[in-house]
């Protein structure tokens, strides 16, 4: 079985285009896990242009499935991590001004400053998950990271599945076997949908999670939120 955890920064995105709290985004995480999703992931940039920091302390003690705080390791997110100690801090390696995450780590070239972050992280009992492209070299020094998991950036994947989805996926498999045997879990997201998950979900070996916000959302504004929740975890595996 593939976890579901729902990303909520649109729903804070929504919200602040008028400020106030409408639609609450605690409300919409607890209903979340109410129709069915196993984790919460926030996204708070510095800019706060959807999460705010404040979102994610109010956030912290309503979330009963798992919290998962992503962002670009610098101080300011530390710090957040530190005090609201969530189940996983998922590090992507993302400039603060980008529109959304675009890659993955360079565990080469960054494998120092990975494994002081992480052996902090560590010391606070949170489990790690760092960005990765489907690009095997890349995985033997994420293991050395001390990385609990991998997040594979799924874009390339998504924009792929329509024209040709078993080229689309096959570095994607490759990796997630090679990952496994260096002894990582296997997390993924970005642009993964109800056209595309299942397929997905199925093919990659020893997937543990999917994070999954936008397509998510949208699909809710048609859907329902509840009725939507149960269709991506079905695309899961999660038969309910």
């Amino acid at each position: 079985m593939v976890r579901l955890s729902v990303n909520i920064n649109k729903v804070a995105t929504l919200r602040n285009a008028r400020g106030g709290n409408n639609p609450d985004v605690v409300q919409v995480a607890m209903d979340c896990e109410r129709f069915g999703a196993q984790g919460i992931t926030v996204h708070p940039r510095p800019d706060e242009r959807h999460i705010t920091r404040k979102d994610v302390f109010d956030l912290a003690p309503v979330v009963k499935t798992e919290f998962n705080i992503e962002g670009y390791p610098d101080e300011r997110f530390m710090q957040i991590v530190k005090e609201v100690r969530p189940a996983q801090a998922t590090l992507v390696p993302d400039s603060p001004d980008v529109l959304t995450s675009n890659a993955g780590w360079d565990t080469k070239n960054n494998l120092g400053k990975l494994q002081e972050i992480i052996g902090q992280l560590k010391e606070w009992n949170i489990r790690t998950s760092i960005f990765l492209d489907p690009e095997e070299e890349m995985v033997e020094s994420a293991g050395l990271t001390g990385t609990d998991r991998i997040e594979l950036y799924t874009e390339s994947y998504a924009s792929g599945y329509i024209e040709d989805r078993e080229s689309a996926i096959e570095p994607y498999i490759r990796t997630a076997v090679a990952a496994h045997a260096a002894g990582l879990q296997i997390n993924a997201g970005h642009d993964l949908d109800l056209v595309n998950l299942a397929f997905f979900a199925d093919r990659i070996p020893n997937l543990a999670e999917v994070s999954i916000g936008h397509a998510l959302i949208c699909d809710a504004l048609y859907l329902g939120l509840e009725n939507t929740i149960q269709m991506y975890l079905k695309a899961c595996g999660c038969y309910v």
